[in-house]
């Protein structure tokens, strides 16, 4: 069984930044999942890809990019995604996603976290 257990989440204002880690309770979890990635969704609308690891590519939403940097350190089976110049649009609940086919920003049969809420003020 596969645990994906977010952390990070928290208030800021505007401009400001967090660092979100997602904890895979599966070893070598680089090897087992093709695809990795951050999605969010906000009150009253759907859940949407944020950035998505996959076959060697990154692609992030564009609402995001310049701002926002996946990275995953294998050692610890963790995947991070920092957050700059955070905006109160980017406020949403966090999700970290594993699974095996992914395409651009969407994923196929993932994983999911529970979640860490981020909150960002004007």
């Amino acid at each position: 069984q596969v645990q994906l257990v977010e952390s990070g989440g928290g208030s800021v204002q505007a401009g400001g930044s967090l660092r979100l880690s997602c904890a895979a309770s599966r070893s070598r979890y680089t090897a087992s999942f093709y695809c990795m990635g951050w999605f969010r969704q906000a009150p009253g609308k759907e859940r949407e890809g944020v950035v998505v690891i996959g076959g060697g590519s990154t692609y992030y939403a564009d609402s995001v990019k310049g701002r926002f940097t996946i990275s995953q350190d294998n050692a610890k089976n963790t995947l991070y995604l920092q957050m700059n110049s955070l905006k109160p649009e980017d406020t949403a609940m966090y999700y970290c996603a594993a699974g095996p086919r992914c395409s651009g920003t969407s994923m196929s049969a993932p994983y999911w976290g529970r979640g860490t809420q981020v909150t960002v003020s004007s």
